[in-house]
């Protein structure tokens, strides 16, 4: 049965290859140029505040090189294998069968439903997984020195997202392991309740997009309590903001002095009780218009005003990868278990 599995599953694996060998042939045809000039940066033998000059320096060459494009194209691509998977994979092996009225012979032989579909599900799985993996182990050696040169504190750009990003995130680490379990193991649950491969392709990618908005937005933020401090909003290096005269102000804080990688979770500024604060001090009115706000932020901390952050510090990015990926496995045991209690139901 597991020679036939993979015979059966042969073109996918052929398919999963090519598209790892030529997404390795390219990045491994540029990655020597793209090392190149992070060496001749100099940012690696740099200290103190010099090193973000150095780190915006590197980017700025890597976008002129035209690297930019091949960055998010192989983001994009990582990010679309999963989904890609459970269409073309997950769907159509059980509502195939179906379909075609195959499974009246294919579950009716002396091997066993519970091992056919155990097989399919194993390989398919493994084949799955070893890709999208494969892809991002690849994109990751790619993309090393940029991601060194957004931790030495590169401006934010397409090209400096920090590791806690849903692009950035779901494309490294192990998470794409559980990413392309769930969306096969979905396909083929899908195709089981279903019994038709359109519809139950349709399905998957819907469904899969959805926890792929759902998770960063509202799950990851969540899987450990988050921190809690206050910053001056005198850190201008780390604030952004506006206002407008004698009105409100609005200040974001983008990271945290000291502390790199961290994920801001939410900030908003309170006062000295605080109690958030949105209104600018009659004594900072005119800071606010005839400094063109640049002198806002110093008079505002003058005023005991801060900035609140919420935020999960860098330490729990592996922590994160590990249970999220966990999350994701464990939603793909559940439509396996899905699907052999459908199979058993079906044909007792």
């Amino acid at each position: 049965m597991i020679r036939l599995s993979l015979l059966q599953f042969r073109v996918q694996a052929v398919v999963g290859v090519v598209v790892l060998a030529a997404f390795a042939i390219l990045l491994a045809a540029t990655g020597p140029h793209l090392a190149s000039l992070y060496a001749a940066s100099g940012i690696d033998g740099c200290r103190g505040g010099g090193c973000q000059n150095l780190a915006d320096s590197f980017i700025f060459e890597v976008t002129v090189a035209g690297y930019e494009p091949l960055y998010l194209a192989s983001v994009a691509i990582i990010l679309l294998a999963p989904a890609i998977i459970g269409i073309f994979w997950g769907a159509p092996l059980i509502a195939r069968e179906l379909e075609t009225g195959t499974s009246a012979l294919a579950w009716n032989q002396s091997v066993t439903r519970t091992r056919w579909l155990a097989a399919k599900l194993t390989i398919g799985a493994l084949i799955a997984m070893t890709v999208t993996e494969g892809l991002c182990l690849v994109q990751s050696w790619w993309a090393a020195p940029i991601g060194r040169a957004a931790g030495y504190g590169a401006a934010s750009g397409p090209l400096t997202q920090g590791r806690f990003s849903p692009q950035v995130f779901a494309t490294h680490g192990i998470t794409p392991l559980g990413y392309a379990a769930f969306t096969f193991a979905l396909g083929v649950a899908a195709g089981a309740l279903i019994r038709r491969t359109i519809p139950a392709m349709a399905v998957t990618l819907a469904i899969f997009a959805a926890v792929q908005v759902a998770m960063p937005l509202w799950i990851r933020p969540h899987l450990a309590p988050t921190h809690h401090t206050t910053i001056s909003m005198a850190s201008l290096g780390y604030l952004a903001g506006q206002g407008s005269p004698g009105g409100t102000f609005a200040y974001v804080a983008t990271g945290l002095p000291g502390r790199p990688g961290t994920w801001i979770i939410s900030s908003g500024a309170v006062n000295a009780a605080g109690r958030p604060v949105s209104t600018i001090p009659a004594a900072c009115v005119v800071a606010s218009v005839e400094g063109g706000y640049s002198g806002l932020p110093d008079c505002l901390a003058s005023q005991g005003i801060r900035e609140a952050v919420s935020y999960q510090p860098a330490s729990r990015y592996w922590p994160f990868q590990w249970i999220e990926t966990a999350i994701y496995l464990a939603l793909a045991l559940a439509l396996t278990g899905y699907c052999f209690r459908w199979l058993n139901r079906r044909l007792s």
